[in-house]
């Protein structure tokens, strides 16, 4: 057996719909390619194994191969159990909650083929309303740059050298450029590297594990760089940002990484930032208390319905779709006359904020293309032909 160019590991729970969304998305870009895929199931109570098997057959999808836990094993853990398993010359950590273009893979292998330095490869990620997400290129958030962040001096002065080294807001966005840390959300790295620099620490159950290992590839001699290839990220899809779970690992993760990496060389300043930490993690379960005591006393009106723009070919079966979750519908040829007609009726554009583009019609490449022009106030959303499903701006229909 052949020995696979790319390895793609991926942990997933509960997300069994953007995890075929994202498996979809890999076969179009891995076309000409040798690749293995590794999916990881942290013990998921949504029947993704029955879903992915059903939709991607082990007789037609040879090259994915699935683990399947029975206990949630956390992020790095989960991706170092696939890593122990893959073979390929690279390998790719990707999150399911994540869409690839035609191009990723061949612009990411082309990169690494000619940059022997390299460490670990991010690339531009797009939100689901087209914005460029900060966190493709971030600096290492050293005790400085954390208090920078913590205290809103990132903010106030994000092109500052000084204080806005967090998000490396100085790089350009659409050029190839050396950068500190690489999101675990698409962190492609050379096996080599990873044999000599380990995986994921365990110690992280959840968040920072990519903060870490960006770091110790940094510290290995090796350069780790930011490529402009355009993917998108749903970005926390599989866990509630503003859940009592996510609060307690988030902000202990941030501890783990100072006190191993920092405490002892920047004592005073690490002190200061733990400090900081600990209180941003009251605040914010404070404000998660006090805003669900406002929905208890206050009667809450339900939401309208989401209104959709689709573009494509196939109106009658996503009509059939909206009108099953009375979801207001209009449908256009093409994305030009969609925005046209937005463009002349503003009612039409804020009432239907979820775009929906037809894959059978339109590759990922062109829908994020359209998407990264547009003024970002609509969400993008993606129509299946083949099990007549849609996904997208958080909603689920089949």
């Amino acid at each position: 057996m052949s020995v696979p160019m790319i390895s793609i590991l991926i942990v997933s729970y509960n997300v069994k719909h953007y995890l075929a969304q994202c498996l979809h998305s890999v076969w179009q870009s891995a076309k000409g390619i040798d690749v293995e895929v590794i999916v990881v199931d942290n013990d998921s109570s949504d029947g993704s194994r029955e879903y992915i098997a059903h939709l991607f057959p082990a007789s037609t999808y040879p090259q994915l191969t699935w683990v399947q836990s029975n206990e949630n094993l956390g992020f790095g853990r989960a991706n170092n159990l696939a890593l122990s398993r893959a073979k390929g010359e690279y390998v790719l950590f990707l999150n399911p909650d994540t869409a690839l273009t035609e191009q990723t893979l061949s612009d990411c292998l082309a990169f690494s083929q000619s940059h022997t330095d390299l460490g670990a490869l991010g690339v531009r990620m797009l939100k689901d309303n087209g914005a460029f997400a900060p966190e493709s290129r971030r600096g290492l958030p050293t005790p400085w740059v954390s208090f920078c962040k913590i205290v809103g001096l990132t903010s106030l002065f994000p092109r500052s050298k000084t204080f806005g080294r967090y998000y490396q807001s100085q790089t350009p966005v659409d050029a190839a450029a050396p950068i500190e840390v690489v999101s675990g959300a698409f962190m492609w790295v050379p096996r080599s590297v990873i044999q000599q620099v380990g995986g994921f620490d365990e110690q992280f159950f959840m968040y920072g594990e990519d903060i870490d290992l960006s770091y110790r590839i940094s510290q290995s001699g090796r350069q780790n760089y930011y490529l402009p290839t355009p993917i998108l990220h749903y970005k926390g899809e599989s866990t509630q940002k503003d859940s009592l779970r996510y609060v307690q690992h988030f902000h202990r993760a941030m501890l783990l990484f100072y006190r191993k990496h920092f405490h002892s060389t920047h004592r005073a300043l690490s002190l200061l930032v733990e400090a900081a930490i600990g209180l941003r993690a009251v605040l914010h379960k404070t404000t998660r208390m006090v805003r669900a005591g406002w929905r208890r006393l206050l009667p809450q009106q339900s939401d309208r319905p989401i209104g959709v723009v689709y573009v494509g070919s196939r109106e009658g079966e996503v009509c059939a779709l909206c009108d099953g979750r009375q979801m207001p519908f209009v449908s256009f040829d093409n994305p030009d006359a969609a925005l046209a007609a937005c463009q002349a009726d503003r009612n039409l554009s804020r009432n239907h904020p979820l775009w929906v583009f037809d894959t059978a019609d339109y590759t990922y490449a062109s829908i994020l293309h359209a998407l990264a022009e547009s003024d970002h106030s609509h969400y993008v959303g993606f129509y299946y032909p083949s099990v007549r499903g849609l996904i997208g701006g958080g909603i689920v229909c089949s």
